[in-house]
């Protein structure tokens, strides 16, 4: 699958994603840093990328809608969070995805949950 990382990712993020086979870009590397959230939305779109954000704005399906994209993943942390747990809510979205997609869909990883929102159509 294909992912875009938020500027809020860094390099242990984009390895684990790599680790575990998918294609995975970040707004680091492409220069996107400090676009509008706007903007990002419709490059993930345009490259039929996931985007995967900590930006909790991405999580308003009324201005990102996700069934217009290649997914929105939104990781909830605590301020200030360790690495460690960083990495484990990545961990966890990743076991996650061989079970379902997250194409078209917004998903909200939270430490031992994660939130999916369906659309009118899926219900």
């Amino acid at each position: 699958m294909k992912f875009k990382l938020d500027e809020n990712f860094g390099t242990r993020t984009q390895h684990l994603f790599r680790s575990a086979g998918h294609d995975v870009q970040t707004v680091r590397d492409e220069g996107l840093e400090g676009s509008s959230d706007h903007h990002l939305y419709e490059e993930c779109c345009n490259e039929n990328r996931c985007l995967v954000t900590l930006d909790l704005d991405f999580s308003d399906i009324t201005r990102f809608p996700p069934a217009q994209s290649g997914g929105i993943v939104v990781i909830r942390v605590p301020k200030n969070p360790s690495i460690s747990l960083l990495e484990q809510l990545i961990l966890q979205f990743l076991q996650a995805l061989s079970n379902m997609s997250v194409e078209n869909r917004l998903w909200i990883v939270e430490a031992g949950r994660i939130r999916i929102h369906q659309s009118e159509t899926e219900e």
